[in-house]
């Protein structure tokens, strides 16, 4: 997993397919450049909360994708996960999990969910 840096990175997967959920959004989009690799992007505006809100609910997105987005997602696309206000520093961590394996679902739904 490579952890998108560069804005331009994050605009062009916004552009992408977008699947909303309980917890978070999650964009994806194909990159079309011949890297099998799979990166992904956090973000979390200041709508979160204040400094400790923010952190929290990136650190909640990236151990939901060390666990899940590695080994579900495709190779070769790029995934931004999006915290939503209220929702995901305060829901279940087990939902969070649910959530993102039924967007994985429905964001490619050729491939079973992992």
């Amino acid at each position: 997993m490579i952890v998108l840096q560069q804005r331009s990175d994050y605009l062009r997967t916004a552009q992408g397919k977008r699947q909303g959920t309980g917890g978070f959004l999650v964009q994806a989009r194909p990159r079309d450049d011949g890297s099998d690799a799979l990166r992904v992007g956090f973000t979390a505006s200041k709508k979160i909360g204040n400094a400790v809100q923010r952190n929290r609910a990136k650190r909640r997105l990236r151990a939901l994708a060390r666990e899940i987005l590695v080994p579900g997602g495709l190779p070769g696309w790029d995934y931004v996960l999006v915290a939503r206000p209220e929702a995901t520093v305060a829901r279940a961590f087990d939902d969070l999990r649910a959530d993102l394996r039924g967007a994985l679902a429905r964001l490619h739904p050729a491939r079973p969910a992992a």
